[in-house]
């Protein structure tokens, strides 16, 4: 049994067809247009939004940075200051025992203190008071005839 089927004449068919592609084509740019219009509209708005969330952003980076650097700094500046107490303690010890050893290298030479000569100056400080004491015009004449040139002088004429 051959199968008989009823088929529009193309005729009919083609006119039909062709009304429905250009329908649809029609449909597809009205949509088309709508979206891009949408999309202009809204798509300054998104726009505005994202340059306003990327400001925040921004902002949010720099004080979190800021942050971190105060933080930063307070750690090595803690860390110099620990430092330099640790090792300014250890020179100030090594300074006072280089000190103490050349004090006593100089009193085995015989070579006198900075103390040794301000005991001295005042003991010579009292006998001229009392010097003056005894007869002021004759003693200072003699005084200032007979004394010492200064240690730096001296010192320099030995050389």
């Amino acid at each position: 049994m051959p199968r008989t089927t009823k088929t529009p004449p193309l005729k009919e068919t083609v006119p039909q067809l062709g009304e429905a592609i250009r329908d649809s084509a029609q449909q597809i740019w009205l949509a088309g247009l709508g979206a891009f219009n949408k999309a202009q509209a809204e798509g300054s708005k998104a726009f505005e939004a994202l340059v306003q969330e990327g400001v925040n952003l921004q902002r949010n980076t720099q004080m979190a940075a800021e942050e971190k650097m105060a933080e930063a700094t307070q750690k090595v500046s803690s860390l110099a200051s620990d430092l330099t107490a640790r090792t300014g303690a250890p020179w100030d010890r090594l300074e006072s025992i280089f000190e103490e050893r050349v004090a006593k290298a100089l009193k085995r030479l015989g070579i006198p203190s900075v103390q040794d000569f301000e005991t001295l100056m005042a003991r010579l400080d009292k006998l001229d008071s009392k010097l003056d004491a005894l007869s002021p015009t004759t003693a200072r004449a003699k005084r200032t005839t007979t004394r010492r040139p200064d240690a730096k002088v001296a010192s320099t004429e030995a050389m």
